[in-house]
């Protein structure tokens, strides 16, 4: 889908069902800006507060391209800022931090993702904030939270997922392997502020009070990895002395890899058929599911890749989905973006570069309402761009006001 698209027209009839809500996003990297943008795509009013000169840190990442100014603008913030609006402003500084508390009157969220503690020592905590605007819901996303044991350690997404133990079940005897899909400690954290925010909008409408909304890092990744207590409390041990009785692997086909997951007998049964074994019904090493992980590697895989690797991934995976069983080709970046489910769903956005290169992809909305347009989708904020238009808009400074400001580099 290109920028501006909407692709059902029909659902053009329906306001987006967020449409009212304002948003004013004190964010960096990934986790709080993936949470606003999913808010923005639902209809909410997104502003985002940056430095006036260096911006939101995921400016600097890598790879980046260039603004049609020469600013870089990394991969980061690229997929993580599209519908929002991008005001300057110093927080550091004190005309700066009053500027955003007179912009906190007029929104329903205040939304910041800073190590917990920073805005309470520059004077913008909650406490602060709701004195301006008793009604506003103010959000904070840190690694561990404001009343954890670990609140002064700085975290990215791969520091809270080894600490939610996810890499040590997984790998428990060598070096960790980090970031092994992507930021998950930084997007599931962004999902459960979203929730957060809902709820407690939902409960303002309901009582007419704000309220502060604290999300860490490391709780929605011990959330998310609840396989890691959870298995071990029921005496799953990472030895492989405690089989839980699964098939989860990737096996070879003639263009590449297709994953399947059998974990019921009635799957087992299939799967035998389908590659033609049927005898493993009655062979006792297979008399229930934990001799399935037992030999795995020594019955299991060569009699599945010699039926698989005479069959592409696509061929094998139907065969494998027609009777049942769950199975899907292990892709390439090149083939999800060529994928027919992902171009029928809207699952990826084209930006086009301000240097004509070939556009920037970025996934789309994975929330579809059946009342609800696909986009329009806005590109992401040049840095400042919206500063001049915000300040007017909401607080009635003149260009006089704006140039000192400017002059001062309290704005940008």
């Amino acid at each position: 889908m290109k920028l501006g698209d909407i692709a059902n027209a029909e659902a053009q009839r329906y306001a987006k069902p967020l449409e009212g809500v304002r948003i004013l996003a004190a964010e960096q990297m990934q986790a709080m800006p993936f949470a606003t943008q999913l808010l923005a795509r639902l209809g909410a009013d997104v502003v985002k507060v940056e430095h006036p000169t260096t911006g939101d840190s995921g400016r600097a990442s890598s790879p980046f391209l260039l603004d049609p100014n020469g600013a870089r603008v990394g991969a980061t913030f690229l997929r993580n800022n599209f519908n929002k609006r991008s005001v300057g402003l110093d927080l550091k500084s004190p005309e700066g931090r009053e500027l955003f508390l007179e912009l906190v009157q007029h929104f329903d969220v205040v939304a910041e993702n800073f190590k917990a503690g920073t805005l309470d020592r520059l004077g913008l905590g909650y406490d602060v904030i709701a004195e301006r605007h008793p009604a506003v819901i103010h959000v904070s996303l840190s690694g561990f939270g404001h009343d954890s044991p670990y609140r002064d350690w700085p975290a990215y997404a791969a520091i809270v997922e080894a600490m939610s133990g996810i890499y040590a079940y997984k790998n428990p005897d060598g070096p960790p392997t980090t970031i092994p899909v992507g930021a998950l400690g930084d997007i599931s954290s962004a999902l459960f502020v979203v929730i957060g925010i809902l709820t407690a909008l939902r409960q303002r409408d309901q009582t007419g009070e704000g309220q502060h909304v604290d999300v860490a890092m490391l709780d929605a990744m011990v959330a998310m990895t609840d396989i890691v207590t959870n298995l071990w409390s029921l005496g799953n041990r990472p030895d492989g002395t405690t089989p839980i009785g699964v098939i989860c692997a990737g096996f070879r086909c003639s263009d590449g890899y297709v994953v399947l997951q059998v974990v019921r007998e009635h799957q087992f049964e299939k799967l035998a058929e389908v590659i033609g074994q049927p005898q493993w019904r009655e062979d006792p090493r297979f008399a229930d599911r934990y001799g399935w992980e037992h030999h795995l590697e020594d019955i299991i895989r060569p009699a599945v890749e010699a039926w698989s690797s005479t069959r592409t991934r696509a061929e094998a995976a139907a065969a494998l989905a027609a009777a049942g069983i769950a199975a899907g080709p292990s892709q390439t970046a090149p083939e999800v973006i060529a994928d027919p489910h992902v171009a029928a769903h809207h699952m990826l956005v084209e930006m086009p570069r301000p240097d004509g290169g070939e556009p920037v992809m970025v996934p789309g909305n994975p929330v579809k309402l059946s009342k609800m347009a696909e986009g329009p989708e806005t590109r992401v904020p040049w840095l400042g761009e919206h500063t001049d238009e915000v300040l007017t808009a909401e607080l009635g400074l003149s260009v006089e006001r704006l140039a000192a400001l400017r002059s001062r580099g309290v704005i940008g």
